[in-house]
């Protein structure tokens, strides 16, 4: 074959090639005029605005089906006239990874549909659905011929694990009560409760004599864990049918999986469940025959199991284990004999020497390596551990984040969603090596067309103990050789979350409002070892300050264009904490917003519903009282002066409101510029769209007054008259004030 534009190798008409080479010159000036119109075209785009994210698609669950010629997904859009979000399942065909016509919404534009599952063979698609007063949240529906509406199968009222076979269906739920026992105050009064009430049917309040009794996201206490049903498990028949109850244990089965030959089920059990003070955790695995029968226990010990998955030929069982909190997570290998699927010998480590952290499990088809996800530093990608030599390396590649990953049942195919920092996620599929990958969808395509967007460029340095610490410099949009330009620094939560190459709105909002925006992953984060992770136990603030410290000594050395004087700090959860403990401990900042914050860690770890967290990393209240008060940003509020914006939900319980009052109440008093914003019905996270823009404004506003409009009125654009700022004006040199943590 040849190109007509190209001259015949045999005989061709050598004229005719050049007629048309004169033909492609005389176009040329048209070309260049098309390049110059797209590059007005381009000129014209806009900054990110916070209403965009009314406009923003969230794209995940991609579940490829098991011959490859489908994938399901999660769709999310929101409704700003209504304040709320809404999900759907959709499915769009494939043919070698090409789609085979338009994405379809698979699931009723009346409900939410989440969690797709596709039979084994694929004619199904199960998804999870809250339908009016109907209390089974599991549907069905046809994705062949004949089609049609949604349905139960009868009997299933969990999310469904179809046996290999296809035969039957396998679920955990709690076990069914009489009809007419169920009550809306099911565990208001602790079973073991010494007080007894004037009158039962005159008390509405709860009696508690447990410790796990608050969750963010629920207003009310949670009932007494041994007050509600454990959940089960149940085995029905995939056409449906009256369900058989297979377990009766104490504690909740947490997860199960079949069999290679589908005649036994293996479970994971949470016997450390309702503990009020868990020494350690304690999941553990037994198995148990598919028709009901005695139940054999695999392990007996301290630590967590999860993700378990069988080799396709049913002679081993992996799972991911945790010894204890804070300890590395690992893929073990354990040897079943073939003729009772019982252990042989002990449990084997393959991942010893990796640093990461291992995802979800998942068999190749020739039972020869296991592929999970792990976060690299700030990407996430596909990994596959070679059984044998217990050796794992890298499938997929690139400064982007996979999530959600799935496979075809022979293994040739696989699906994720992919997300960079100027793209959403979307759903991508790919051989399984990696390569020849596709994108199938393009939901935010549309937006990011009016859009001017910045790329972070990495950068990374060394603190005092010579770990390397990794963070990202975002320019703004609009940038010019000739000025200077404000800066702010974003904190992640956790702390043992991680920024990376994924979109954030955030970001994009500030760079397009003319702030470079700087971002980081300090010791702490994950993805980068299990002892980068955890450096900070007994330190949070005191051992990670450095990290932040030095990371804006060195973007101020490397981007002459950000004016030291103008810069600003933000951060939700702990990284709310982090921005008062810096803007206490340091004079670097002349603006601040803090959202969802702790001040005082001895009274948030008396009011957090992860508490435990809390203890596990300080050591008890009353044998580490003086770790709680060196950590507290209130032990040094005295020395705030950077004007502070505070956001915070009313009914936060992760990080109770009153943080929020105490510390608008000791910066007014100090006569600090401060604001206190309290979102109404709202926890941790501001779920309400409104809610959610609105502190995007918020935000932006509040640092465009005290970095841009405030220095501008007096008389410089690049220099604001800020006390803060002007204690920082030999950052380079001496870029913080370094309070001592020994004392409060």
């Amino acid at each position: 074959m040849h190109s007509d534009l190209a001259p015949a190798r045999h005989g061709g008409n050598h004229n005719r090639w050049r007629a048309r080479r004169e033909a492609a010159r005389a176009t040329w000036p048209f070309l260049f005029l098309a390049l110059v119109l797209a590059s007005r075209a381009d000129a014209q785009k806009r900054p990110m605005e916070p209403a965009d994210l009314y406009r923003l698609v969230s794209v995940r669950s991609a579940e490829i089906s098991p011959a490859g010629d489908r994938v399901a997904f999660t769709v999310t859009t929101v409704d700003e006239e209504a304040d709320s979000r809404s999900t759907a399942v959709w499915v769009l065909g494939l043919a070698d990874r090409v789609p085979v016509g338009e994405a379809i919404r698979f699931s009723n534009e009346a409900f939410d549909a989440t969690a797709p599952v596709w039979s084994p063979d694929g004619r199904l698609l199960a998804f999870s659905s809250q339908r009016g007063q109907d209390p089974n949240r599991i549907w069905f529906a046809r994705v062949s011929a004949p089609g049609g509406e949604a349905f139960h199968i009868e009997g299933v009222r969990g999310p469904p694990t179809w046996s290999p076979d296809g035969r039957w269906i396998a679920f955990i739920a709690a076990p069914e009560e009489p009809r007419g026992t169920e009550s809306r105050r099911a565990g208001a009064v602790s079973p073991d409760a010494i007080s007894r009430p004037a009158d039962p049917a005159r008390f509405d309040g709860h009696v508690i004599t447990h410790l796990n009794h608050r969750r963010d996201g629920s207003p009310d206490p949670l009932p007494h864990p041994f007050a509600l049903p454990r959940a089960q498990l149940f085995v029905v028949p995939a056409t449906g049918g009256e369900p058989l109850r297979l377990t009766s244990f104490r504690h909740s089965v947490v997860e199960a999986v079949w069999s290679a030959d589908g005649g036994a089920l293996y479970v994971a059990v949470d016997e450390s469940e309702g503990e009020d003070v868990r020494a350690n955790s304690r999941i553990n695995l037994y198995r148990i025959p598919a028709a009901g029968g005695s139940v054999t226990a695999l392990t007996a010990s301290p630590g967590t199991r999860s993700s378990l998955a069988i080799s396709p030929d049913g002679r081993r069982l992996a799972f991911r284990y945790t010894a204890d909190y804070g300890a590395p997570t690992d893929v073990v290998l354990l040897d079943l004999e073939p003729a009772t699927g019982t252990p042989r010998g002990e449990p084997r480590v393959l991942t010893a020497d990796w640093p990461l952290s291992p995802g979800a499990l998942t068999w190749t088809p020739d039972g020869r390596a296991l592929r999970f996800t792990a976060r690299t530093g700030g990407s996430l990608h596909v990994f596959e551990l070679d059984v044998a030599r217990s050796a794992v390396r890298q499938i997929t590649t690139g400064r982007r984040i996979l999530s959600d990953v799935s496979f075809s049942r022979d293994g040739r195919w696989m699906a994720y969603a992919v997300t960079t920092p100027t793209q959403p996620a979307e759903v991508f599929v790919a051989r399984r090596d990696g390569s020849a990958e596709r994108r199938v969808t393009a939901f935010n395509d549309s937006l990011l067309g009016e859009l001017e967007l910045r790329e972070p460029e990495r950068i990374s340095w060394r603190v005092t103990d010579g770990t390397e610490i990794e963070g990202w410099i975002m320019p703004p949009v609009g940038l010019r050789p000739d000025r200077s330009y404000p800066m702010i620094l974003n904190i992640h939560g956790g702390p043992h979350a991680a920024y990376g190459y994924g979109f954030s709105h955030e970001f994009q909002v500030q760079a397009g409002a003319g702030f470079y925006v700087f971002f980081l992953n300090p010791r702490g984060s994950s993805g980068y070892g299990d002892d980068f992770q955890w450096a900070i136990a007994q330190g949070w603030g005191s051992t990670d300050e450095e990290d932040f410290i030095k990371g804006v000594a060195y973007v101020l050395e490397h981007y002459p264009q950000i004016d030291r004087r103008r810069l600003g700090v933000t951060g939700w959860s702990y990284g709310g904490f982090m921005t008062n403990w810096l803007t206490a401990r340091t004079d670097l900042f002349a603006a601040a917003v803090t959202g969802a914050s702790v001040v005082d860690w001895e009274s948030d770890a008396g009011t957090t519903d992860i508490w435990y967290t809390i203890h596990r990393e300080f050591g008890p209240l009353w044998e580490a009282r003086d770790i709680y008060r060196r950590l507290s940003p209130l032990s040094y509020a005295e020395n705030v002066t950077a004007p502070t914006l505070i956001l915070h939900g009313q009914h936060d319980v992760r990080v109770p409101y009153k943080n929020a009052e105490q510390w608008f109440r000791v910066l007014k008093m100090r006569g600090v510029p401060v604001e206190l914003v309290r979102y109404p019905g709202t926890g941790h996270v501001l779920s309400r769209p409104w809610h959610a823009v609105d502190r995007l404004e918020r935000t932006r506003s509040w640092f465009i007054h005290w970095l841009v409009e405030r220095p501008r009125a007096a008389g410089s654009d690049d220099v604001p008259p800020l006390a803060p700022a002007e204690r920082a004006a030999d950052a380079a040199g001496r870029p913080w004030t370094n309070r001592s943590v020994a004392e409060p």
